[in-house]
Order: C-alpha cells, then structure tokens, then sequence
C-alpha cells in the first residue's frame, strides 16, 4: 500500500486537487470492480470513457482519482496529460517494479510474434530457467495458463501478473508486445532487457492510417530499451536486417544491435536452408561458426522465427547447443501451420495467417510440398483494416487452385459486405462465397481431390467466432476433422 502522494511521485508531471492523502490499497480501471480505498484511473477508450464513470467509481469506494480533467468529485484527483501512460507508470511502481526482478523479452512485428516467443520460451525453460510467456493465446506461468483479451493486456492486468512471477520464482519473462500496445503505453513501465523486431508488413492501419505510423509505433519498444530500473545489465535489440523497415527501427533505439537474417551482414545468418513437407533445415552462421538447425516447422517464415529466437536467447545467456537442441524438439505452435492430424489423403492445414504477406508466406510453403491441387478457406475480420480485404483474396487466388470466401470474425460489420470486398481483389473465377464459415469448410473438404491441400487460414489457435455482439464457439480445427470424417 502507499498514500496517494507516494505514489504520484513516481510521475514526471501532474496536478494535485484535494486536502487529504489517502492511502491506497489496490488500482483499478473498471468502476464495476473498484473496492474500497482503491485508485481509479479515467481512461478514455474507443468506444467509453472512464471519466464518465468516475462519480460511479467514488460511490463503490474510490479514494482517489487518476483523470485527464478536473471532475465533481469529492475526492482528491491527480490530473495528468494521459492516464494511459500514468496508469502504466503507477502500476508499475505500486507493485514495487516487478519487471526489474526478471530477464524481461518483447517482441513485436506483424507477423511471427507467437511463435517466435514459444520458441524462445522453449529455449530459456530447457536451460532451466522459469520462464513465463504473454501473448495472443494465454499468460503462462508456473502452473496457471490465463485467458487474455489482448495480445498484451492492460498495464494494472500486466503489473499484477509481473509482481505474482516474481513472487513464485519466474526469472524470465517472454511476451508479444502489439503496436496498439506501444501506442496506448501499455508497456510503459516494463523493465525490457531484451526486445525483437520480426518484420512489418500491412495490417492495423483502420488504427495506424499509414505504413510509417505504424513502424514508429513498433519502434517504441526499442526506444524503450535502457530506460528502466535494472543496474548493471546490458540491454540488446534484436532486429531483422533482411526487413525493410529495418532501418527506421535501428534509428528508435540507442542500444547494442544483434541482427539476423539471410543477408550476409546478418549476426545471426542461415544459409542452405532445405524447406520440406516434415520440416526445414539450415545452417546457423555466426561469424566463422556454423551450427546445424533442424526444425519440425516448415516454411521459409519458421527460419526466420527460428533465427530469431536464437539471437534473443543467445543475447539472454543461453549457449549455442542448447538452442540448437530447444529448436531440433520443438513440434510447433498451436493454429500456426498446424496439420489437422488424420488420415485421410486430404490434407487440411490450419494457420492463423491473416495478413496479406502471412497468406501469402503460408501458401507458398504449402506449394513447394503439395503433391496435388491446393484450395483456401479464408475471411477478414469485421472492425479491422477494410483496405487489406481485396489484397488477401488477391494472393489466395494467385497460390491457390481454388478460394473459399467465407466469414472470419465478422462482428458489428454485415459478413456479406466484407467477402463483397474481398471478392473486388479477385481476377477470375475460382471462388465461392460462403458466409457460414463452417459450411466453408465443409464444403472444400467435400470437394476435395486427391492429395489435396486446403488451407483454413485467419483463425489458427482461435476457439470462438464474433458474429455482433456474440461469441460462439469455433475451432476451425475441430470443424475441418468432422468434415474429415463424414468425407472419409
């Protein structure tokens, strides 16, 4: 617990109103969950604003309030330029900076940012670290798995979690760390030691509006870098030199630099790389050392995960071999180029592909194995970058033998308006438009030849589908194995 002006102190700027100093038991952002004593932060969001609930706030037991604005309340109030960040900030320090406790790692980029952290997550736990992972699917620690709403939750959500791994013992911490995240200043206060950068390509500008904004908001986490509470530790960024925003995002941050890639300048390099049906193998170059890599993950985009993780766990003091070791075990991700496991002679793979360069990754890796024809179900999700729509259907029928259009997650958007504009990418006609999405599926299994490959791409690991205001269950997994059955 602190008192109120304790705790402001940790701020650069604010306003103080009131003639008390109450001390504060707990922080919340949600009137509906605030207890007595508690601090409670006015954050304004995309469709409310917590400073209409703050007179709500006070009634359940706020002691103070953390606002943007001067509000008719009887109890005093910090007044701040942005309550976001002052939140990330508070939080931080109210949980006596628990991120300075551990070896903290982000990644960020459009795509690879699951998989490189379970990769990572994988490498630290078998050098015997307890490590933790936060991502799109879950928070990961000991032995609890929680739900998220967000690829990197709410700062009071974040602090909370980082205070309980250190309290049982995690000494690493791996995490995606979104753009919205970095823009919002979700992070602001977490203690990186290490950050990544996999690579930028188009998604979220409904949200970013260009390309460049969108770099810069990734390259908030590697400005970030060196500006924590840790002493005596060295902060590095990972970047991928083969990206072309490679550039810019070296220019965001002021520490040490490992790159990898396949550009000969790479730190980190892979070189005669053997894309397979069963997997990929490579050569790990590292100056004049070479190390075999064999992973049970395909495709040309699993090497540069690969890398990735390699160099942020090398940078984290885990040796060669057993990185080596870590990716040769690894099976893969959940809903990420995962083989629905039948028997059947079609081949129904799911991948949570979905931007237009993440499709078109996935389908050409499928290409270079598939021994017959291959077909893709896929959508876009409602609410989202409209712009990216014509594009992703444009790339499926380029790889493809035969696209389904169908619904991803629709929600306050008409799913038949989005596949309308997704089908205005479309050159010919090798398409359906289904708007059930398991019908879609059904479907393409039904008509399937041979050795076929179909492709289910957008929802990967997702167990839900967004229809309005609802949500269903669907896992397109599960789907494409009853079609599977009633086929076979």
């Amino acid at each position: 617990m602190f008192e109120l002006k304790e705790l402001a102190g940790c701020l650069p700027a604010y306003k103080f109103i009131g003639k008390s100093n109450p001390t504060i038991n707990d922080l919340a952002m949600d009137n509906r969950e605030v207890k007595k004593g508690d601090l409670f932060f006015c954050i304004e969001g995309f469709t409310v604003d917590g400073h209409d609930f703050a007179a709500k706030a006070v009634e359940a037991g706020a002691a103070a309030i953390v606002a943007e604005r001067e509000l008719p309340v009887n109890v005093p109030m910090i007044i701040v330029r942005d309550s976001k960040r002052a939140m990330a900030i508070m939080a931080a320090h109210f949980y006596r900076l628990p991120s300075s406790a551990m070896h903290m790692i982000g990644v960020t980029g459009t795509n690879g940012k699951t998989t490189t952290t379970h990769l990572i997550h994988r490498i630290l736990s078998d050098y015997a670290m307890e490590t933790s992972i936060i991502g799109t699917m879950y928070m990961k620690y000991k032995n609890k798995e929680i739900k998220v709403k967000n690829t990197t939750p709410d700062s009071l959500t974040l602090q909370k979690a980082f205070s309980d791994m250190a309290t049982e013992g995690v000494e690493a911490v791996t995490m995606e760390v979104s753009s919205h995240a970095l823009e919002l200043g979700r992070v602001h206060g977490v203690d990186f030691n290490v950050g990544v950068f996999t690579n930028l390509t188009q998604d979220h500008l409904d949200y970013h509006k260009t390309m460049d904004n969108y770099a810069r908001a990734k390259g908030l986490l590697f400005s970030q870098l060196g500006n924590g509470y840790k002493e005596n530790h060295q902060n590095i960024a990972v970047l991928n030199i083969d990206d072309p925003y490679f550039d810019l995002i070296e220019t965001m941050t002021a520490v040490p630099i490992i790159t990898y890639g396949m550009d000969e300048k790479a730190d980190f390099r892979a070189t005669e790389v053997n894309i397979h049906e069963s997997g990929t193998d490579f050569q790990l170059c590292m100056g004049n050392r070479i190390y075999p890599v064999q992973l049970k993950m395909t495709g040309r985009f699993s090497v540069y995960n690969a890398l990735a993780a390699a160099a942020a766990s090398y940078a984290s003091g885990v040796p060669i071999q057993t990185i080596q070791e870590s990716l040769a075990a690894i099976q893969g991700v959940a809903g990420r180029f995962e083989k629905v496991d039948t028997d059947a002679s079609v081949h129904v793979i799911v991948d949570y592909a979905h931007t237009p360069d993440s499709l078109e990754n996935v389908l050409e890796t499928v290409r270079e194995f598939a021994k017959g024809k291959v077909s893709v179900v896929v959508g876009c999700g409602g609410d989202r970058d409209r712009t990216k729509r014509p594009k992703m259907a444009a790339i499926a029928e380029k790889l493809s033998d035969y696209v389904y259009l169908t619904s991803d997650n629709p929600r306050s958007e008409d799913p038949e308006e989005i596949l309308n504009e997704m089908k205005s990418g479309m050159a010919h006609n090798n398409y359906s438009m289904i708007l059930s999405r398991k019908e879609a599926i059904f479907e393409a299994v039904k008509n399937a030849e041979e050795d076929e490959v179909i492709l289910i791409a957008g929802k990967g690991h997702e167990t839900y589908q967004i229809i309005g205001d609802q949500t269903f269950d669907f896992d397109d997994r599960l789907v494409a194995k009853e079609a599977l059955k009633e086929r076979y």
